[in-house]
Order: C-alpha cells, then structure tokens, then sequence
C-alpha cells in the first residue's frame, strides 16, 4: 500500500510554481500517494489564503489520515494564527499515526503544538525548496524522509566543522527533549504561552539570512531569559544567506559561538547540525526524548523508535540512523 502524503500551505504564499510542480512530482516519481490540499496554491497578499483558510487547510491536513502532512514552503503566517490552531484535532491526528514535517515558519506551529499538547511533530523539508530543488533533492535528506516514511529513522550523527575542535564533553544526555528549530521564529514566541517550558532538554536553532549581530541578538535574549543556561546542550544547525559587511571587522559568525561558549559555562555548545536552510538535513523530532554523545568531532543523536503504530512491523529493524559528516 503506498504511503500518503498531503500537503498544504500554512505560511507563505507559493510564488515559485515550477519548484512546487517539481516537488510533487519527485514525491509521486518516489512512489507515494500524494494529496494537494485545496487551498495549497492560494494567495492573499503574502500569505497562502487569509488567516481562516489557513487555519482550514491546517484543519484538512489533520483530518486526512495522511501518512505525512508536508508544508509547500515556509514564509511568514504562523505567528498570526498561533491563538486558532486546532490543537486538538492535529494532535488526535499525530495520535493515528499522521507525522507532520515542515521547517522555517513551522517552527511557530511545532514549538506551540509542543508547549500546548506535548505532541511530536518533525523538523524536515518542506516541497518547493528541498523536493522541488532545481538540482534534485539532497540525497540525505530524501534518504532520512524516506526512513521516517518507513518508521525506521532511529537518530542521526554528524561531525563538528573543523574550527570548533573536538565536541565539550556531553555528561550522560538522556531522555532530554529535543526542541527548537528557527532561531528568529522561536524567540518572537519568548514571554508568550506559544514557547515551551523545557528544562534540561536539547535546543537546536537555525537560521537564514539573518547577519551574526542579529544571530548574536537573539542568542543573547534566550540567554538572558534563562532559557540556554537551563538546558543539557545547546545545539546550531546552520545559519546561511548572509552578507558580511565591512565595518564587521572580523566579527563573525565564530565570534558568536566562541562568545556564547563562553557565556553558558556548564551547557555544552555544538554546531555543525545538517538542519537549516541548506539542501542536506536531517530530519528532527521536535519535542522526542533524546540521547546524546559524543567521540571525538563526532557526535550522536538517538530518539529510539518513535512509530508506535509501526512497531510490531519494524521490531526485526536494528538501530538505524542517517546523518551527515556536514562541516564548513
């Protein structure tokens, strides 16, 4: 039986048609069934639909008994609709077995879902951009959807770029919940009952076209509202499309991190995680219990089996993890 896929637009308005074509037609040439949502190509200013159709097609995708509900793209949208989410209805849908994945934007709807119901959606690829790249998808990525797809995706593994040296030493990271995702996204949910109450959890943050000052910024905020220093590890994706200017002056990215080490003492800080707004990512399951450890410039991250549904057909399955030796 094919696995179904729906997608839908909750955030941005689709303005690169060809990208999405090409996306939906890698997902069906992959051998799944996929579903378009009505409203997935509607456009209201820069949005996909006003904020109800938004909230509608979310609604859809949670009543479509989908094996994977995927967005068209990320943008902006969420934020404004945080307060009429179906919180409900998505996480009943999570329940039977429906895995939601998205990026970017969706970091609002995944972090709010979280700190509403505790339900596990999944950090991934969104259609146009990863999908319906012009030079095919990443062979990573599509390998770690396909695992999630198959319910065999049990961790990920990857080696810190070469200018942070070996990994600080992880003590006993276990059963720490994984949270995070869009660096910029997460902190406009800071003070508001969308952000989630995580101690001693893993944060992973990435981020797109936001200059390391702005980067240094947030970081800064979350740090001085308690929230890094409360945490096992801290964990950067990549931080990409950016320009560097010249009264910069050697101040850079490797700037904030060494200054963020610094800062947060006792939580280890690692970079390097293949997420963010590049072709090759992982897929990540926001609000999962994970394990950490590290050897050397390697590090290992495991969240077990998380397809409850699926577990008497993939019990002969091993520990089966993709990832990435991703470094600058």
């Amino acid at each position: 039986m094919k696995k179904h896929i729906y997608i839908y637009s909750p955030s941005s308005a689709v303005r690169d048609k060809p990208a999405f074509r090409r996306g939906v037609a890698r997902l069906k040439a992959l051998g799944y069934e996929v579903e378009i949502d009505e409203a997935a190509l509607t456009a209201h200013q820069r949005f996909a639909g006003d904020d109800a159709t938004r909230v509608a097609a979310i609604g859809r995708a949670a009543a479509s008994k989908a094996d994977i509900a995927l967005i068209s793209r990320g943008g902006y949208g969420l934020t404004r609709i945080l307060d009429t989410l179906p919180y409900k209805a998505v996480t009943k849908a999570i329940e039977r077995g429906t895995e939601f994945v998205g990026l970017s934007d969706f970091t609002a709807f995944q972090n709010a879902l979280l700190a509403k119901t505790g339900a596990v959606t999944w950090a991934g690829p969104a259609v146009g951009e990863d999908f319906g790249a012009e030079a095919g998808p990443d062979d990573i990525m599509e390998a770690c959807f396909d695992d999630l797809v198959g319910g065999q995706g049990e961790g990920t593994g990857w080696r810190l770029p070469a200018r942070d040296g070996d990994a600080p030493t992880l003590r006993n990271v276990q059963d720490a919940v994984l949270w995070g995702g869009n660096l910029c996204v997460l902190t406009s949910l800071l003070g508001t009952p969308y952000f989630p109450a995580i101690d001693k959890g893993v944060l992973f943050l990435e981020d797109v076209g936001e200059h390391p000052y702005r980067i240094e910024r947030m970081l800064d905020q979350l740090l001085h509202a308690g929230v890094l220093g409360r945490q096992r590890a801290v964990v950067l994706g990549q931080f990409t499309n950016f320009k560097k200017v010249p009264n910069d002056r050697g101040f850079g990215l490797k700037t904030v991190t060494d200054r963020l080490r610094t800062s947060l003492k006792k939580v280890p800080l690692l970079t390097g995680l293949p997420f963010g707004h590049v072709p090759t990512k992982v897929l990540l399951p926001v609000g999962a219990k994970v394990q950490m450890a590290a050897e050397g410039r390697d590090v290992f991250m495991m969240w077990g089996h998380r397809h409850a549904h699926d577990d008497a057909a993939h019990s002969a399955h091993g520990s089966h993890g993709r990832g990435a030796h991703h470094g600058h």
